[in-house]
C-alpha cells in the first residue's frame, strides 16, 4: 500500500471512530441515569481517543479494543424495544385506531381536549365516523415555537359534511419526562399518532402555547386526499399494533408524512425528490410551491402571510363549531 493510500485510509478510520465516539458517548449519556451516564459518556470518550492514537501511532490493539467496545454498545441498543406500555403523559395517553367498511371509516381514541393552558384542560377521547366519499382535500398547519427553520406538521382532511380530522405525529413522552431533540437521536421516546378535532390539536398551538400557526391548503383533488388519508389509516393501525421509536432525524412528524405521500405518489402529478427542506421543516412551504403541492401561482411571501391564523383563531372560542371553518377564511385556496 502506497504511504498516501496509507494516509487516506487512517484519516477514513479516524472520521469512523470520531463518529462512532460521539453517537456512543450520546447514547450513554441519554440512556444511562445520573453520575453513571457521566461517567459512562466520559469513559467512552477516552476509549474512543484512545483509538485515534492507536491507528496513527500503529498501536493496533486500541483502534480493535475500541470496536470490540463499540460493537458491544451496539449489542445494547439492539436490545432496546419500544413499548406502548409506559405510564403516558394524558395527552398522549391513548393511540388512534381506525376501522373502515366501504366508504365508512371509524376513528376511536380521537383526542378532543380542551385547553386553557397547557396544563389546565378537559379531557375527552371520542369516537367519530367520516364518509370517505363526502372528502374535499387536505391542509397542512405549521406552527413554529422557535425561528423559522423549525415547524411542527399536522395534516387535516376535510369533508362536506363533518368536521375535519387532523393527524398529528409527536413524542410520546411519558410522566415527569422532559422533550430533548437530542435525546431523540437515540431511542429516548416512542412515536406517537394523535388523531383529533382542530379546536383541540390547533387549539392547543394557537391559545394555550401562544405559537405562530400557519396554514396552507394543499391542492389535493378529493382522490388525492382520500389516498393520503387511507396512507395514513394504515399506518396509525401499524402502530397500534406495533410500537416504534421516535427519530428526531430519521422518524419524526415531517419525514413520516414525506414517506406516507411517497407510497401513493404514483397517483400524484407532483413527485417527491429529496429536499433538505424536508428535515427543516420551517422552510416546507418552499418546498410545497416548487412541487406544485400548493399554490404556486401567488408569492410565497404573500401566501404565508394570508396562512398566519393565530391571530384570528385566538379570537375564536375553542367550543365555537365553525372554529375550523373561520380559521380559514381568507386562506388562498389550494388551488387556483
Amino acid at each position: 500500500m502506497s504511504r498516501l493510500s496509507l494516509i487516506l485510509l487512517k484519516l477514513l478510520t479516524t472520521f469512523v471512530i470520531v463518529g462512532a465516539g460521539l453517537w456512543g458517548g450520546g447514547l450513554l449519556l441519554f440512556r444511562l441515569n445520573g453520575a453513571l451516564a457521566i461517567m459512562g459518556a466520559i469513559g467512552f470518550g477516552f476509549a474512543a481517543l484512545a483509538g485515534l492514537i492507536g491507528i496513527w501511532t500503529g498501536a493496533l490493539r486500541l483502534p480493535l479494543g475500541f470496536a470490540v467496545l463499540f460493537l458491544g454498545l451496539l449489542g445494547w441498543w439492539n436490545s432496546m424495544l419500544p413499548s406502548h406500555d409506559r405510564d403516558w403523559i394524558p395527552e398522549l395517553a391513548h393511540l388512534p385506531e381506525v376501522a373502515g367498511e366501504g366508504d365508512r371509516i371509524t376513528v376511536t381514541n380521537l383526542r378532543h381536549f380542551r385547553w386553557r393552558t397547557e396544563t389546565d384542560y378537559d379531557q375527552h377521547w371520542e369516537t367519530r365516523s367520516f364518509d370517505l366519499s363526502k372528502i374535499e382535500g387536505a391542509d397542512l398547519f405549521l406552527s413554529y415555537w422557535s425561528g423559522e427553520a423549525i415547524a411542527h406538521l399536522l395534516v387535516s382532511f376535510t369533508f362536506s359534511d363533518s368536521l375535519p380530522l387532523t393527524f398529528s405525529i409527536e413524542v410520546r413522552r411519558e410522566k415527569g419526562e422532559e422533550w430533548s431533540s437530542l435525546a431523540g437521536f437515540f431511542r429516548t421516546y416512542e412515536m406517537a399518532y394523535v388523531a383529533a378535532d382542530e379546536r383541540d390539536i390547533v387549539g392547543l398551538r394557537t391559545h394555550a402555547r401562544g405559537e405562530d400557526v400557519r396554514l396552507f391548503r394543499l391542492a389535493a383533488t378529493s382522490d388525492r386526499a382520500r389516498d393520503v388519508l387511507l396512507a395514513y389509516v394504515a399506518d396509525v393501525n401499524r402502530l397500534a399494533k406495533k410500537p416504534r421509536w421516535y427519530n428526531t432525524l430519521m422518524t419524526n412528524c415531517t419525514t413520516v408524512v414525506y414517506h406516507l405521500v411517497g407510497s401513493v405518489a404514483p397517483g400524484w402529478a407532483f413527485s417527491l425528490p429529496l429536499d433538505p427542506r424536508v428535515l427543516l421543516s420551517g422552510y416546507l412551504p418552499g418546498y410545497l410551491a416548487r412541487i406544485g403541492a400548493i399554490r404556486s401561482d401567488m408569492p410565497l411571501d404573500e401566501l404565508i402571510r394570508r396562512g398566519r391564523i393565530s391571530e384570528r383563531a385566538r379570537m375564536l372560542s375553542l367550543d365555537d363549531p365553525e372554529f375550523s371553518q373561520r380559521i380559514r377564511e381568507g386562506v388562498p385556496t389550494g388551488r387556483p
